[in-house]
C-alpha cells in the first residue's frame, strides 16, 4: 500500500522572512485539513474535517 504525503503550504500573506507561520495541507486520502508551526514541522499537527474547517474560516471572515 502506497501513501500520498500532503502538499504543505504557506499563507500567502506570509512573507518569505517571517517565521511565525503556519501551514496547511489537505490529506489527499479522506480530504482531512491538517495544521502545522512552519517553525517545528516535525512536531504535531492539527486535523480538522473539511466541514469544521469551512466553519473555522467563515467564522474568521465575519
Amino acid at each position: 500500500m502506497t501513501t500520498t504525503a500532503p502538499t504543505w503550504v504557506k499563507s500567502s500573506y506570509s512573507s518569505g522572512d517571517d517565521p511565525d507561520c503556519v501551514e496547511v495541507a489537505i490529506a489527499p486520502t479522506d480530504a482531512t485539513v491538517h495544521i502545522r508551526d512552519s517553525k517545528n514541522r516535525d512536531g504535531a499537527q492539527l486535523a480538522f474535517t473539511d466541514d469544521v474547517w469551512s466553519a473555522f474560516v467563515a467564522a474568521c471572515s465575519a
